[in-house]
Order: C-alpha cells, then sequence, then structure tokens
C-alpha cells in the first residue's frame, strides 16, 4: 500500500492558512512581525497579505494568485 504524502497540494487559488503560517515561520522575526502588524493594519488574514506579497512581486498589476499572471 502506497502512503499519501504528508502535505498534498490543494486546488485552491488561494494560499491556506497551513501553508502562509508554515512560510511566516521561516522568515526573521522583524520580517514576519511586518506581515503580522500589515495584516492587522488592513483587517486581513495574514495569509492574504502574504499572498498579495507574492503575486505582486511575480505580476505588479496582480492582487492575489487568481489574477497573477507571472512574466518570468
Amino acid at each position: 500500500m502506497m502512503q499519501q504524502p504528508i502535505l498534498e497540494p490543494e486546488t485552491v487559488d488561494h494560499l491556506n492558512q497551513i501553508a502562509a503560517r508554515m512560510m511566516l515561520a521561516a522568515l526573521p522575526i522583524p520580517i514576519r512581525e511586518a506581515f503580522e502588524r500589515r495584516a492587522a493594519s488592513i483587517e486581513y488574514p495574514v495569509e492574504a497579505v502574504l499572498e498579495m506579497a507574492l503575486a505582486s512581486f511575480l505580476d505588479s498589476e496582480a492582487l492575489s494568485f487568481t489574477d497573477c499572471k507571472p512574466r518570468y
């Protein structure tokens, strides 16, 4: 019997909370805290703020992964 991977890729268009928390945990504390402060200031979940940052890095016109069209 084959074992399933611990984390299977999801077929959603947004960064999920677990993946976001794992990514944030790997960041330097000042960067992680900046993401958390920004999320609190605009009243968005931190995973949405992280997704916005990643999407806009790849596509300056993107607000999320849904509309991200990487040019690279």
